[in-house]
């Protein structure tokens, strides 16, 4: 057994323990707290240090890795679409190498589980090689309705075809609701009863083109979907919102994983929080693909459980969570630190069904533990943590 000693300790659980312990064995923790209780025979005293479990970065494209530095900030959504998608065109099929490099800083910069969504299945065995934990979502777009039967089959295939791993485990996306139709998301459902028994996902409420394209079937979206040839004149204009539309699909329950949610009023919220969905918010790529800042504030008074991803490295400049913390911190100033940092780790465990393995220090769970550099002159050390650390201040615990 090796007991890590720091100046702090953060479970995620509970307050933080100063001048705690973290007793480890064979990999998992065994007993946390404070004190001068009996040693173990190894001690690894890590001083100005705070003990962590490994962060959470719930929503990202690391398929998209390549296209970093690209895709310049736009003033809407569709125009930053048009934007990613001639500069994927440039640049062919995506480049396993930048994403090992991307898998690579975004460990460096503390985290340990990812939740991925790709439009392959090839960056599974990059995360499998990098030993990290993650949910890969295979996303599917499939509009208009005879795409929907080729493209869910494609994607459970390319699913099954994936050598079974602890760490990295399947999941189904829809991509959004103005880019899948009703019988993608029917078949979609249905295979996820099925065949994978775990978190769903989909963006949704991103931006405001895509409110108008569910209430009036018109505006940018639909524009895209006439360019690309996949516009279905008998598709059913909705005419309400987002969450309303979820619930008529059957996609509106627990275990759901939504993202963005930018455009999300009160009551949309309260109904996901009540439903047991969770949201997850990407403030830096928000701001960067043009549709505003996340109300960071009202989605943690609605009581939604909330978790943090970054998005990809085509809308962000980098994949570190410590830096989403920061604008979280920035966007709702007056929001405990400790809740936020829940957001980062538990929250985002939970909602990828890794909650009973990562995202908290307490007895049975996974060691998969970080230590960041606290200057000694820090007292509130969960406000120290959501005001941006860099990579080099963080480190592995047994790596």
């Amino acid at each position: 057994m090796t007991r890590y000693c720091a100046d702090w300790v953060l479970p995620i659980a509970s307050p933080p323990v100063a001048r705690g312990w973290v007793d480890v064995t064979e990999g998992q923790i065994v007993g946390v707290g404070d004190g001068d209780e009996p040693q173990s025979d190894h001690v690894v005293d890590l001083g100005p240090t705070a003990i962590l479990p490994a962060l959470v970065n719930a929503h990202t494209h690391l398929e998209l890795s390549d296209l970093r530095g690209t895709v310049s900030p736009a003033s809407s959504m569709p125009e930053w679409v048009d934007r990613m998608l001639a500069c994927r065109a440039e640049a062919g099929s995506p480049d396993p190498t930048e994403i090992r490099r991307a898998v690579t800083e975004a460990s460096a910069a503390g985290t340990g589980l990812f939740g991925d969504i790709g439009n392959t299945t090839m960056v599974a065995p990059v995360l499998v090689a990098a030993g990290v934990f993650a949910r890969v979502f295979r996303e599917v777009l499939a509009f208009p309705d005879d795409l929907a039967d080729a493209s869910v089959l494609a994607a459970v295939d390319e699913l099954d075809s994936l050598p079974p791993c602890t760490r990295v485990r399947p999941g189904i996306a829809a991509h959004a609701p103005f880019s899948v139709g009703r019988a993608a998301f029917a078949s979609l459902d249905r295979m996820a009863r099925i065949r994978f028994d775990g978190p769903r996902s989909i963006h949704l409420a991103e931006s405001p083109e895509e409110l108008e394209f569910l209430q009036t079937g018109k505006g940018p979206w639909r524009s895209l979907l006439e360019r690309l040839g996949r516009w279905d004149e008998g598709w059913t204009i909705p005419g309400c919102g987002p969450v309303e539309y979820l619930q008529r699909l059957g996609w509106l329950r627990h275990g759901l994983v939504v993202v963005h949610g930018v455009q999300l009023t009160d009551p949309e919220l309260h109904e996901l929080a009540r439903r047991g969905v969770t949201l997850v918010t990407c403030p830096r790529s928000n701001v960067w693909t043009g549709v505003g800042f996340p109300p960071i504030e009202r989605f943690l008074r609605s009581g939604v459980p909330l978790a943090i991803g970054t998005d990809s490295l085509a809308s962000v400049a980098d994949l570190n969570l410590f830096s989403e913390l920061a604008e979280m911190r920035r966007l709702a100033p007056l929001a405990p630190a400790r809740q936020l940092l829940r957001c980062a780790t538990s929250q985002g465990a939970d909602a990828l069904g890794f909650g009973q393995e990562l995202g908290a220090i307490t007895p049975g769970r996974r060691a998969q533990l970080i230590g960041v550099h606290v200057p000694e002159e820090v007292t509130d050390v969960e406000e120290y943590l959501v005001g941006g650390i860099t990579p080099d201040l963080v480190h592995w615990l047994g790596i």
